[in-house]
């Protein structure tokens, strides 16, 4: 993001570096194979104003993300997708073939 314009403490680039870790935590956890690993990508529309998070992992069989209410107000985990979704222009998930799904997540230049 810096080389782009946007240093590592814009508010952008903050919000980019969230939302890849809480994806990349939720493919860790939830998405894992063994014996394979997750994979992350980034892309920065500039011309439509829309740095993109991609996260690929090869766990198919397990169901697409989805917001789940918070049960415990208290707890330790849970809250990943709040958050994406509080960031992000638009955010869901793709299935991969032949295994897998990519989480995807868009957000805006101007934060």
């Amino acid at each position: 993001m810096g080389e782009r314009g946007h240093p590592p403490a814009s508010d952008v680039s903050c919000a980019v570096a969230l939302v890849v870790g809480e994806l990349a935590a939720n493919a860790v956890r939830h998405g894992r194979v063994p014996g394979r690993e997750f994979g992350l990508r980034l892309v920065l529309d500039r011309a439509a104003g829309v740095p993109r998070v991609e996260v690929t992992d090869a766990a198919s069989a397990k169901r697409l993300p989805a917001i789940a209410p918070p049960s415990f107000p208290e707890g330790e985990s849970g809250r990943g997708l709040l958050l994406v979704d509080a960031l992000a222009e638009r955010w869901g998930s793709t299935a991969r073939s032949p295994v897998g799904k990519t989480v995807w997540a868009e957000l805006r230049l101007e934060i």
